[in-house]
């Protein structure tokens, strides 16, 4: 299964309490911090729902 390497890259200081929700669902704690997960469609709904705070590469 393909892995997705997720990298927060802006703050979730006045984000909404949903995508703040989903940063931590993430596992991600801090600013450019990593973290790897499968390539599933849940992974993939959460990614489109803050995809403006964080990058996205695939492995």
């Amino acid at each position: 299964m393909a892995k997705l390497k997720i990298t927060q890259v802006r703050s979730a200081i006045r984000r909404t309490a949903r995508q703040k929700n989903i940063v931590a669902a993430l596992g991600l704690r801090r600013l450019h911090h990593t973290v790897e997960h499968d390539d599933t469609p849940q992974i993939r709904g959460m990614l489109l729902k803050v995809h403006h705070l964080i990058k996205v590469e695939e492995i």
